[in-house]
């Protein structure tokens, strides 16, 4: 059995049958618009080419639903429900009917736990490694107020940094266990919070190259791993794993079978349409998992390049940015702005908008991946609309490997710095991410008027917020300037 798309129809022909994700896209956008924005869903619905044409409709997601908070927890909720049960979990070789993803239930645990235990002393003070250094005290303090300045977070980040760091205690989540789907992301917590001392369940595929490093990484460190394992006397780097795709039953079941309370994170990255596979299995855990957590705590890292509604003064700090731009550097915009119909080196926002909409989206990442994305946002705003805590942060650009494969994307990262965006390396924002996750368990949440605030608290977007131009009209000569650095 595994988590696939849904058979389409798309042209109306029994030759033409196929798993579409692009008719599944866009389906699921329609139907997350479909009471907020009718019109929207309409042409969600009829766009005929997904693979280019998405990025207006997921730009419109974020537009209809500043219209109310109870705009934006509509769509986040028949967008979440429609990617889920869309879903199909079928049989490999068709002896059985496919059935929808949400009509699951846990089966018994089939993967034994083995617990693998740290043994150092553990960190018990937050240190940020930055550029060859490790900061903390008052380092880390002038960091952060240096990234404030320069516009590459926003202002909550420092405060909820200087918290944590203030509250020593909290960087072993006493009390909790973080279930880490991908415990072996370049981003995701796992290897720094078992440096604090904490105790994390790890999943990731049943590989053992990938199991090989995160033991390692937990016997140099000094909390406790809880490892998914077929039971048998191999080494545990043989046994250890759980397909997410064919195995979500039994996922299910074996993190139920842990003691909470629980926090679920979600670290997972897939190419394509696996992504949206891979984020709906783990959406699906999820539900299942709650059925006997109530004290489930979902935690989730968004990307800085998707669309969001920004506040006011990052519009400000934006425009201001725009207009303080050189005499020098004012003449050859104008020129490119020219000869490119107006897409090259446009302003990021009307001046005076309040929110803005900072529309990042990266057409080569593909739909698949901001929609996965996009799941992840809807499920953080939904939670907090049912009165759950919830942990949803915007990570920074990161030269992760899944970046630096992708040329055109490792370029615009190279050039980014010239447009005012700073790209960070993977283990700055593991310790920077994993420390405001630590601030949402343990910290109080302050209150939102509208989901859109909420997301934008504590955002590490790198810059692409206030930067004077649209990202979009910059990527390109990014990009080009990158190449040639490289070249150099």
């Amino acid at each position: 059995m595994t988590v696939d798309f849904p058979v389409s129809d798309e042209g109306g022909r029994p030759e033409t049958t196929r798993r579409s994700t692009g008719a599944f896209g866009r389906s699921v956008v329609s139907a997350a618009l479909a009471d907020v924005d009718p019109v929207g869903a309409s042409a969600a619905a009829r766009e005929t080419s997904w693979r280019s044409g998405y990025l207006p409709h997921l730009l419109r997601l974020v537009e209809a639903g500043l219209v109310s908070p109870d705009a934006a927890v509509t769509i986040a909720r028949q967008g979440a429900d429609a990617l889920v049960s869309g879903m199909r979990w079928r049989p490999d070789d068709g002896s059985a009917d496919e059935v929808p993803l949400t009509d699951l239930a846990p089966t018994q645990a089939i993967h034994e736990t083995v617990t693998v235990e740290g043994g150092t002393a553990p960190h018990t003070t937050l240190e940020l490694p930055f550029r060859g250094e490790v900061l903390s005290g008052e380092r880390l303090t002038a960091q952060l107020a240096a990234w404030v300045a320069d516009g590459v977070v926003e202002p909550s980040v420092a405060t909820s940094v200087a918290t944590v760091a203030a509250h020593p205690e909290w960087l072993s989540l006493p009390g909790r266990t973080l279930v880490a789907l991908g415990a072996g992301s370049e981003i995701g917590p796992t290897p720094v919070l078992l440096g604090w001392g904490a105790t994390v369940a790890g999943v990731d595929l049943p590989r053992p190259e990938i199991w090989e490093r995160v033991l390692d990484r937990t016997t140099t460190g000094a909390g406790r791993l809880l490892v998914p394992a077929r039971p048998g006397d191999g080494p545990l780097a043989e046994r250890a794993g759980v397909d997410l795709l064919t195995e979500v039953p039994a996922l299910a079941a074996w993190v139920a079978s842990l003691e909470g309370p629980l926090v679920l994170g979600n670290y997972l990255y897939a190419d394509g349409g696996t992504n949206v596979r891979v984020q709906a299995a783990a959406d699906a855990v999820a539900s299942l998992v709650r059925a006997s957590h109530d004290d489930l705590t979902l935690a989730f890292l968004a990307t800085p390049t998707d669309v969001f509604a920004v506040p006011g003064e990052a519009v400000a700090a934006s425009v201001a940015a725009y207009d303080a731009r050189s005499r020098w550097s004012k003449v050859p915009g104008r020129g490119l702005r020219a000869v490119s119909g107006g897409r090259l080196l446009r302003r990021a926002y009307l001046p005076g908008a309040d929110p803005g909409l900072c529309d990042a989206l990266v057409p080569q990442q593909g739909p698949n991946y901001a929609l996965g994305k996009r799941l992840h946002r809807w499920r953080a705003t939904v939670e907090a609309a049912d009165g759950r805590r919830v942990s949803m942060n915007i990570a920074p650009p990161t030269r992760t490997r899944s970046v630096v494969k992708n040329r055109a994307l490792a370029a615009a990262y190279a050039g980014a710095h010239r447009f005012g965006v700073e790209v960070f390396e993977p283990a700055t924002t593991q310790v920077l991410m994993a420390a405001l996750l630590v601030h949402d368990l343990y910290a109080d949440q302050p209150a939102f008027d509208h989901p859109w605030q909420a997301e934008a608290h504590q955002a590490v977007h790198g810059g692409l917020w206030r930067a004077p131009f649209a990202p979009r009209s910059a990527l390109g000569l990014a990009a080009l300037l990158g190449y040639g650095a490289g070249r150099a």
